[in-house]
C-alpha cells in the first residue's frame, strides 16, 4: 500500500485539472486503507497547483529507475 508523503505517478488524465498522465504527486492522505489517496501536485517553485483526491487506480508508486519529466503547467 502506497503511504502519507510518498511519491507517486498518475496514471490516468484530469484535463480539469491540467494533470497528466505520468505527473508526479505526494500523497497527503489515504483513505479506507489505500481506496484512494489526497494527492498534491506542486510547481517546483514550491506552488501547489491542485490538490486531487484519487481513486488507487488513478496512481501507482514512483520505481527507483524512472527520472521526472518537466512540463509548463497552464497559467490560470
Amino acid at each position: 500500500m502506497i503511504k502519507e508523503h510518498e511519491n507517486v505517478v498518475l496514471t490516468h488524465d484530469i484535463p480539469s485539472a491540467d494533470l497528466l498522465t505520468g505527473d508526479v504527486g505526494t500523497v497527503v492522505h489515504v483513505y479506507e486503507s489505500g481506496k484512494a489517496y489526497e494527492v498534491e501536485f506542486i510547481s517546483f517553485d514550491g506552488h501547489t497547483e491542485t490538490i486531487q483526491t484519487l481513486e488507487a487506480a488513478m496512481i501507482r508508486p514512483v520505481h527507483a529507475h524512472e527520472i521526472p519529466h518537466v512540463r509548463v503547467m497552464a497559467v490560470s
